[in-house]
């Protein structure tokens, strides 16, 4: 596992909420779990960045550029984008860089 760098990417944030129900902001859970994952994946001493580790407005843009910042755009470098999705969706995107 040590071959690979991960780059996790907490969804949302800031002005943006996500999805919310039953009183869970999406925002919030996926800054939760990605700080445990960055967390773990440091414990087991894999490479790991995290996108935002606060609660902050990031565009699009500014999200793909702190990507590409933290190990560059090679073959080793893993990207995981948390989203707790509120359901009913028949697609989903995914982003190539």
């Amino acid at each position: 596992m040590n071959d690979y760098k991960i780059v996790i990417d907490a969804g949302h944030g800031g002005d943006d909420p996500g999805a919310s129900g039953n009183g869970i902001i999406e925002k919030d859970l996926n800054l939760k779990i990605s700080n445990y994952m960055y967390d773990r994946f440091r414990e087991l001493g894999v490479p790991v960045k995290i996108i935002r580790s606060t609660d902050e407005t990031i565009s699009p843009t500014e999200r793909v550029n702190r990507v590409l910042d933290a190990f560059g755009n090679s073959n080793d470098v893993v990207v995981i984008s948390n989203h707790i999705n509120a359901g009913g969706a028949e697609f989903s995107y995914h982003y190539k860089i």
